[in-house]
């Protein structure tokens, strides 16, 4: 298999991003009182804003919402490109036509593709609830992405007001536009389709916001909106925030039956049974779901997918499959080199810390970049602050949870942003308050680390015409940094477009070449296959195409291979002669 390699000698934002972070102590040593009086008006009538929290919260989700649409022209609405992307998008289809799932289409072995489910049904592989937001959008907003947009605003919205349980309002509010700033505007998570790390993300923020008041007042209001969390995460990312569920549930029952501020028993019944009844429907509805799609409500989403095709196992101590038969080379390539291959190294006992610590690394990279780096230095006043203990122990509790899986992504995390953002920005308030030798170089460094951060979004916003933009292919590089994807997918779509123009109906037959990346897949088709403008369809061997085109053979049939620079779209001459065009 052949990787295609990231641009050499092109300069890196990360790279930028860690001279300035590496700068900022020096400049803050030697001009401790830097724009002091300037900084201090700013912060002045910042605080003034903070104060009023429900309209800081209100302002973190507009500001958001406005910043990414502005920046529309430069960044337009992402088109799908990845397999992850294609294959919610097909949830989203099928949930916006009220359908749960799809029957198996006749030609199914032409259609076999990354991260979809051809039986018992036809489905994505992934949990419900990335699905079920794109429809939203594809029904009320005319995109999904819209969707996607809306729940970046929910998202950054719900880190501040879950910060203001915590920190102070300044802090909480400085807080949410840092969510802005790293996760709500160039972020994959908003740029893409995949992942479900938005919802995820809000329904982490609600529960650990609700947490802290619910104890304090025993609202019914916040028991609804941490129900209303446990949902979010339970259909996007379980097992993660079944992490976060369960320091959380050991509070709540340590408060209810222990707590000197308990409430009464028949308060306690009345405020908690809808939100219990809210969690427990959303179990139902996703066993129903589950049955529909993969043939009982006890079989979970992933399950059917990775037994069929998947040899890599979920955690370090289970051992790898036996590879399956594939019918196509590119299956294989993907499952057992590209997935496969790192997984003995994942499980060796004497390369278990440094991969483990890797895992750490992505992540924190990816949520604070070189810039958050620098509070850090305080981490150990932190782990002794009574403030974010709780949180700093949710932390440790998925730490323990990811080092036993054997992949780790950034959209893993999602469930404890608000915890990272909480911890971080503590360590900012005990940085702002060290004064080496007397001088205030931590209250500078502080202010230099906040405008980094805004000078970095600032350049990101023209990092394309800077020639100075992270590498285009392959994915693993703006997975692992706050940056996000460029334009990508413009060659399908074009060519798409190109054949739904056409009049009549178009089978297209994508040809691989010997080299092809596996994880650049084309053939992906809509919910219902055989009434669509444009099937996509694998060439396999003599036989089978000779099938698919009887089955289609009141369709133009066109040749696509997408390895070609450009990507070429041609008449089909007829079915494959030799093996190796079974890809």
């Amino acid at each position: 298999m052949i990787v295609p390699s990231p641009p050499v000698g092109d300069p890196r934002l990360i790279v930028i991003e860690f001279c300035l972070a590496a700068l900022a102590p020096a400049v803050a040593f030697a001009w401790s009182g830097m724009g002091s009086s300037a900084f201090s008006r700013i912060e002045r009538s910042f605080a003034g804003l903070a104060r009023k929290q429900g309209l800081a919260v209100l302002i973190v989700g507009l500001g958001a919402l406005l910043l990414r649409i502005a920046i529309l022209p430069r960044f337009p609405v992402p088109l799908p490109f990845i397999p992850d992307d294609f294959s919610f998008l097909l949830a989203a289809e099928t949930f916006a036509h009220g359908r749960l799932t799809n029957l198996t289409p006749a030609m199914w072995p032409h259609f076999e593709t990354l991260h979809l489910t051809m039986q018992p049904t036809y489905v994505s592989m992934y949990f419900p609830g990335q699905g079920l937001l794109l429809a939203a959008g594809q029904v009320f907003l005319g995109n999904p992405w819209f969707a996607m947009l809306a729940a970046d605003a929910l998202m950054c919205a719900a880190i501040c007001w879950m910060l203001q349980a915590w920190l102070p309002p300044n802090w909480a509010f400085l807080g949410g536009i840092l969510s802005i700033l790293r996760l709500g505007i160039f972020s994959y998570w908003v740029n893409t389709y995949s992942g479900g790390a938005l919802v995820a993300a809000l329904g982490g923020a609600l529960v650990l916001g609700s947490l802290p008041r619910l104890t304090k007042t025993a609202r019914f209001r916040y028991g609804l909106l941490m129900a209303v969390g446990i949902v979010l995460m339970a259909y996007t990312r379980p097992y993660e925030g079944m992490l976060l569920c369960l320091p959380v549930a050991a509070v709540l029952g340590r408060w209810a039956f222990f707590g000197k501020n308990k409430p009464a028993t028949a308060v306690l019944i009345r405020r908690a049974a809808f939100p219990l009844a809210l969690v427990v429907a959303g179990g139902a509805w996703m066993g129903y779901y589950d049955y529909r799609a993969f043939g009982s409500p006890l079989t979970l989403p992933y399950t059917v997918d990775r037994a069929t095709y998947a040899i890599a196992p979920y955690y370090v101590w289970q051992s790898k499959r036996p590879a399956p038969v594939y019918r196509h080379e590119t299956l294989r390539e993907f499952y057992c080199d590209f997935e496969g291959g790192g997984t003995a190294r994942r499980q060796s006992l004497s390369l278990f810390v440094s991969e483990t610590l890797a895992k750490g690394w992505r992540g924190l990279i990816f949520f604070s970049g070189a810039a958050l780096l620098a509070p850090l230095i305080m981490l150990r006043r932190v782990l002794l602050d009574r403030r974010v203990r709780f949180l700093v122990l949710c932390v440790l509790i998925l730490a323990a949870g990811m080092a036993i899986e054997i992949f780790m992504i950034a959209h893993y995390l999602a469930p404890f942003t608000a915890a990272f953002y909480a911890i971080g920005l503590q360590a900012m308030r005990h940085l702002r308050l060290w004064k080496p030798e007397g001088r205030p170089m931590g209250l500078t460094w502080v202010r230099l680390t906040v405008c980094i951060c805004i000078a970095m979004t600032g350049l990101r916003l023209f990092a394309d015409p800077l020639h100075i933009a992270p590498p285009k292919w392959p994915p693993g590089e703006w997975v692992s940094e706050w940056y996000g994807p460029g334009y990508f997918g413009v060659e399908r779509a074009r060519i798409a477009a190109q054949l739904e123009g056409l009049p009549g109906k178009q089978l297209v037959i994508v040809r691989y070449s010997s080299n092809h990346y596996p994880f650049e897949e084309w053939v992906y088709n809509a919910a219902d296959i055989d009434n669509s403008k444009v099937v996509w369809a694998r060439e396999m061997d003599v036989d089978h195409d000779r099938e698919l085109l009887h089955y289609y053979a009141d369709r133009k049939v066109w040749l696509v291979q997408p390895d070609s620079l450009p990507p070429t779209v041609s008449p089909y001459q007829g079915p494959a002669q030799s093996a190796a065009n079974q890809r």
